[in-house]
């Protein structure tokens, strides 16, 4: 019989003061000598949680062992699994090509609607992107307001501030997005793989050219190896800003003369980058979406360092944009009703209204 736990979370708030008692230097210049203050951190309402505890008491732990298994069928439980992924998502509804925050956000909203068939391709084999830490590889995550709805419809707690919110790790946003993600039954993650290329026909994106990311990386290595296909109705570019695999979809837009040009991000305005990102994702050819970094790639836009609810915002609306590209439902005609929310609500938009595409 299962043993509950219940345990009680508590709200505190906490006030923090650091008195200092000489002025802050910088190039021997004094620039304060007030007193610091840290405000008091104002957290969402915690819940109380009941954990139940049931497996430790079906089994001895001072004598474990294992059932027996035939190495052969780890083997062929693997493979044909991974194979028939490959089958299923060789022509699908929507491709995404880059599993951070952006990508990860897109494929969540996408995943709602179970009709819509979301492969997502990432060619680390961790996915996540640059999300898993905060800037400069703190571990803090902050989300500026009104982006934190869709934290609270993930159920991550954070404490709250005026005008944005505070996750205390990145990585409970990544896993936890990630594991709801990952759950529903029309989506697949392929990790560690590779878009090496688009599927273009008669002027729009029909899908993506595969590889395994360590093939993809070691072309001028070995002899030919050639690559996989994924055909689908509209591919979702998250890449990334530029770098060894970063806004590679738009390059290779620029390259085969779709766009005329990718002028990179500018430099860093955290309160004009946001909003820009979001009302600048749109279908920039026909077929393929682009969110997230990529967007200030190709439009020459500021970065906004380590703020993280443009990429969420970007990647549902990127979402939305898709299912509209598909004829179904969604929140920027005002057809879309979710399960959380009646509508999409955009960083980018004046009084809540939903940015145009």
């Amino acid at each position: 019989m299962a043993t509950t736990f219940t345990t009680s979370i508590s709200t505190k708030t906490n006030t923090t003061f650091f008195d200092q008692s000489s002025s802050f230097f910088y190039g021997g210049v004094p620039i304060s000598s007030s007193p610091i203050r840290i405000q008091p951190l104002k957290s969402a309402p915690k819940q109380t949680s009941s954990i139940t505890a049931s497996s430790a008491s079906q089994y001895d732990l001072g004598s474990f062992t294992f059932r027996p298994i035939k190495e052969s069928i780890v083997s062929r439980e693997m493979t044909r699994r991974y194979m028939t992924d490959m089958i299923t998502y060789a022509d699908t509804d929507v491709v995404v090509v880059g599993a951070g925050s952006a990508g990860l956000s897109c494929a969540y909203e996408l995943s709602k609607n179970p009709n819509v068939q979301v492969a997502i391709i990432e060619q680390s084999v961790s996915p996540g992107g640059g999300a898993w830490l905060g800037g400069q590889l703190f571990s803090a995550m902050v989300v500026r307001k009104p982006a934190h709805l869709f934290l609270d419809e993930l159920e991550i707690e954070y404490d709250e501030q005026e005008d944005y919110v505070v996750i205390k790790h990145a990585a409970l946003f990544t896993s936890t997005i990630m594991s709801k993600l990952l759950a529903r039954p029309n989506v697949k993650l392929f990790n560690a793989v590779a878009a090496e290329d688009l599927i273009i026909k008669e002027g729009r994106v029909a899908g993506v050219v595969t590889n395994w990311a360590l093939v993809s990386m070691n072309h001028d290595t070995q002899s030919c190896m050639d690559p996989n296909v994924m055909e689908s109705k509209v591919v979702v570019s998250s890449c990334g800003h530029d770098g060894p695999m970063g806004a590679t979809g738009v390059k290779r837009l620029r390259s085969v003369g779709m766009i005329d040009s990718v002028p990179g991000m500018k430099a860093l305005d955290m309160n004009t980058a946001e909003d820009a990102i979001v009302r600048l994702t749109r279908e920039v050819v026909p077929g393929m979406i682009v969110t997230g970094m990529e967007v200030a790639e190709i439009d020459g836009s500021p970065r906004m360092g380590p703020t993280f609810g443009a990429m969420m915002i970007s990647g549902q609306k990127a979402a939305h944009l898709a299912l509209r590209a598909l004829g179904l439902p969604n929140a920027l005609d005002g057809t879309y009703v979710g399960s959380g929310q009646p509508e999409l609500i955009l960083a980018a938009a004046e009084g809540g209204e939903s940015v145009d595409a």
